[in-house]
């Protein structure tokens, strides 16, 4: 059987052709509940392809729960079978005995530009890479199905389907399984605040948007509003149907701060306890991660406690403290992570210890760049800081920079290698973007492939004008729909095994051993446990928490860096590679842009 939701319409048939037999067309029956339902049987095909035709009008348009768009999101959808496939892990209880996300290693990735074939299978074979610096959740960027070959994916408009370019929905179970072999598990992005703008043909068949609210991208999908409840079920299953008939391990939802929903059960609190129930069902862990603009850690506390029950959420403030230390970048949103002016606190410095004991830097102040007061205080004595995916990079704060260029390709290696180790060896869950363990000298740009010729030059023409605005001229950036765009963004594997990726790569994967060895996954890392010390004008910090600390040098001169009284030391990035130096009775001397990293005595 097929089904479709299209409550408003009068009439639906089906379009369909098994093993590239003549098309037929047939009418389709209706519920009570606005659900039309055809009663062939489309596993009997080798191949099944299908479209739906509303009211008579014409093109036929793909299933809005399409699993598979092999000839792209214009033309018929593909049944796809997900019970056909041969899973080998059955034994597979989550990542490192049975824990979930929190604490874990994630590694961002873009299956079209991570290897130069793009696709799930050939990221299969780079596995191994991500398993030798202790990776334990890969997170996928957007597989929704977008028009043309290469993309972001954060204009999917076809939810339930993978991008055929990338292989396919038989291709991500592939990957899932082989990557639950080597002990990792799978994350996927999905975006539910908005659709693409070309081949987005979900308000055809039922209230799938209303002008209730607005986005950045339009009308709001309809999670309120009068037909909301067929929308919801649309993207609860969805959900459920990624952990289910895939085995994915968790789910990053973007921008949730812009699903506006004023129901008395907010859509993330439902989709949190449904996917809980469904963890007790299959015997695993199963978590969802947010990524919210609104710095309050509601969005982390229990369903039952009036919280929207998500696993952990992004920590856009920690990246930025991190960037404006490392990089000395002060424009637009860094402004106020830089200190001085009317805050309270006097430098980036100071910025950076608030963000790492306090969670947020916005927690009730004043935001210049919302020119309002934002976020809310957490509470520090009980908050685990494991619940804050921190991160040094990502494909929003790497590609949306007029040349995609990666932030260590402006600092030095020693500076590098501090962000890495604040990062993989705080107390927050540790999140990396591909490339940069090894301090990839490939940029990651904004690219799309709109078949829509008006509306790719569009695309150009905004990329062009809005950093022409800041600056830059024509010539200098990228052409988002030019092929080179995507294929300058492409990771270079050559560069892993040779100088002076390799040193970076090792350094990464020290810190990263360190991190299993010395907190572990299981174990709460309270905010409140977390001490840092820093001298502004001497450009120094040491961050101390749960039996470890982060000592590092930003000056441009050795110094004695003080550390805590027995603290021994265990890995130091001037040193790498060799003999560690001791303390003094000082601290411990570290060279420009050097850090250490030590154990804390009892």
């Amino acid at each position: 059987m097929i089904s479709v939701w299209a409550p408003v319409a009068v009439a639906v048939e089906i379009e369909w052709s098994g093993d590239g037999a003549p098309v037929a067309r047939e009418a389709m029956s209706r519920d009570d509940d606005g659900w039309w339902h055809w009663d062939g049987d489309p596993a009997a095909y080798q191949t099944f392809d299908y479209a739906f035709v509303l009211d008579g009008a014409e093109p036929s348009l793909p299933d809005p729960r399409s699993a598979w768009q092999p000839h792209g999101v214009h033309s018929p959808s593909r049944f796809f079978d997900a019970s056909r496939f041969v899973w080998s892990d059955q034994q597979w209880r989550g990542t490192r005995c049975g824990a979930g996300v929190l604490g874990g290693l994630v590694y961002e990735l873009h299956v079209g530009t991570f290897t130069p074939e793009g696709t799930l299978d050939a990221a299969i074979e780079r596995l191994d890479a991500l398993v030798a610096i202790g990776v334990d959740l890969v997170e996928l960027m957007p597989l929704a199905a977008f028009p043309g070959d290469w993309g972001w994916g954060y204009d999917g408009v076809a939810l339930y389907a993978v991008h055929d370019r990338y292989g396919g929905p038989a291709a991500l179970q592939r990957f899932v399984d082989a990557a639950h072999a080597r002990g990792i598990g799978v994350c996927l992005d999905l975006v539910h605040n908005h659709l693409g703008p070309s081949g987005n043909y979900l308000s055809r068949f039922g209230p799938y948007f209303t002008d209730t609210h607005h986005t950045p991208w339009g009308s709001a999908v309809n999670l309120d509003a009068p037909g909301a409840d067929g929308v919801r079920s649309f993207l609860v299953d969805q959900v459920l149907r990624w952990f289910r008939d895939f085995h994915v391990d968790a789910l990053r939802l973007d921008a949730v701060h812009e699903l506006a929903d004023d129901s008395p059960h907010h859509l993330l609190a439902e989709l949190s306890d449904a996917t809980a129930t469904l963890a007790t069902e299959l015997g695993r862990p199963l978590d969802l991660i947010a990524e919210s603009d609104l710095n309050d850690v509601t969005m982390v506390e229990p369903t039952a406690l009036g919280g929207r029950g998500m696993t952990a959420q992004w920590a856009d403030d920690v990246h930025h403290a991190l960037h404006v230390v490392l990089s000395g970048e002060s424009q637009g949103y860094y402004a106020d992570f830089a200190g001085g002016g009317e805050r309270e606190e006097a430098g980036p410095l100071a910025v950076l210890a608030k963000v790492f004991t306090r969670g947020f830097l916005h927690d009730g102040s004043f935001s210049s760049f919302r020119g309002a007061l934002w976020g809310r205080a957490v509470d520090v004595d009980t908050f685990d800081a494991r619940r804050l995916l921190a991160y040094l990079q990502t494909h929003d704060q790497v590609g949306n920079r007029a040349l995609g260029d990666r932030l260590h390709a402006t600092l030095s290696p020693g500076r590098h290698a501090i962000g890495a180790a604040l990062v993989l060896l705080g107390p927050f869950t540790p999140m990396l973007f591909m490339g940069e363990e090894w301090a990839a000298a490939t940029p990651w740009q904004f690219f799309t492939s709109f078949d829509d010729l008006a509306l790719g030059e569009a695309v150009s023409r905004g990329r062009r004008e809005e950093f022409g605005s800041h600056g830059w001229s024509v010539d200098e950036v990228p052409d988002p729909q030019a092929v080179s765009t995507r294929d300058a963004s492409v990771l270079d594997w050559s560069e892993p095994g040779r100088e002076p990726h390799a040193h970076m790569l090792s350094w990464y994967a020290a810190c990263s051993a360190l991190r299993h060895r010395l907190l572990p996954i299981g174990s709460p890392l309270r905010l409140a446990d977390v001490l840092v010390s820093f001298d502004e004008a001497a450009r120094w910090v040491v961050v101390s928490h749960h039996g470890l600390a982060i000592a590092a040098n930003l000056a441009d001169h050795p110094q004695t860096v003080p550390v805590p009284d027995g603290a021994v030391p265990l890995l130091r990035w001037a040193d790498h590679g060799s003999e560690l130096r001791g303390i003094s009775g000082e601290g411990l001397v570290l060279d420009p842009d050097d850090c250490a990293v030590l154990r804390l005595t009892p």
